[in-house]
């Protein structure tokens, strides 16, 4: 309590998954699997670039540092999870939940910006294809990166620290599997109409500016894959471009179903199935998407076993 006599919340009880313990632990086992290879698989991703000369190349090296930031991204949510279904008090400190949250927002801020760079790289591989090894060098790359991960990690700082300092005098219950901002906002004791307008002012710019600049890159794609003569020209660009593309659609549908459509329309186990889709399918799915169809890739994966297994 405070001098006043009011109450202070110092932790938050977040509900996650509920249901029997039968049903806990076979949650935390699929979601463990999950992790694990989620890991695996963006992991192989990195060595695979890092150890085949033939992927330092920027293309790969944006996917290889896409497959860097899935690493951290499902490491802000699933850890918690996983404690979650094993625990009984279910409680997260007040600092640590809003810590939770710069983290998943500023990592999937900054893999909305990623995007956006692969997608530039792909519109000049294709569009202007001559051009594409004088404009699109390693500098280039290593910048455009650059700027990427301080877009992304200071984007939500200053509102972090802004809902950081709402009064939280109780009830503590999250009905979600995390900190994010409605469930946060709605414990507050004190009216913070400022702060929620400023946080969906940006997560609409960072949500559609990014989506109008891929869906003009894409238009933009198709009319030259269009205009390629031959049938497997046309086949190749769909290929390279198709994986991106899937990625962009799985993560920006659930995104926006979740941050532009009225959540009171939707159920707090909705939006728990919506966040999934987003902070753990993606990442898991990620590597599939982008190796199974990649030659040069599975050529790495190749080596990169033989290097381990020596």
């Amino acid at each position: 309590m405070n001098k006043s006599g009011a109450y202070i919340v110092t932790e938050f009880v977040i509900l996650g998954f509920t249901g029997s313990w039968q049903t806990r632990i076979l949650l935390f086992s699929l979601f463990f699997i999950i992790y694990i290879l989620t890991m695996m698989g963006n992991g192989a991703i990195m060595c695979a670039v890092k150890w085949d000369q033939r992927l330092h190349t920027p293309m790969y090296i944006l996917l290889g540092n896409f497959a860097f930031l899935e690493f951290w991204y499902i490491n802000s949510t699933v850890p918690n999870i996983l404690g979650n279904l094993l625990s009984e008090t279910k409680t997260i400190s007040f600092v640590g939940c809003i810590i939770q949250f710069y983290f998943f927002t500023s990592l999937a801020a900054t893999e909305i910006i990623f995007l956006c760079i692969m997608a530039y790289d792909r519109y000049l591989a294709i569009c202007c294809p001559l051009h594409y090894p004088t404009i699109m060098t390693l500098k280039r790359c290593y910048t455009l990166l650059s700027g990427c991960w301080m877009f992304g990690l200071l984007s939500y700082f200053p509102s972090t620290i802004q809902l950081s300092q709402l009064s939280f005098c109780g009830p503590n219950i999250i009905d979600h599997f995390l900190c994010d901002l409605d469930p946060i906002i709605a414990l507050s004791c004190s009216p913070a109409p400022v702060t929620e307008i400023l946080f969906y002012i940006l997560n609409s710019l960072i949500l559609f500016l990014p989506i109008l600049y891929i869906l003009g890159s894409y238009i933009l794609l198709l009319r030259a894959v269009l205009q390629v003569p031959s049938a497997a020209g046309r086949r190749k660009a769909f290929s390279t471009c198709g994986s991106h593309l899937a990625v962009v659609c799985l993560f920006f549908g659930s995104l926006m179903i979740m941050y532009v459509s009225p959540t009171s329309e939707n159920s707090g186990e909705v939006q728990k199935i919506i966040t999934l889709f987003y902070s753990v399918v993606t990442p898991f799915l990620n590597p599939l998407i982008y190796s199974l169809r990649n030659k040069e890739m599975k050529a790495a994966f190749k080596k990169v076993l033989r290097i381990t297994s020596e």
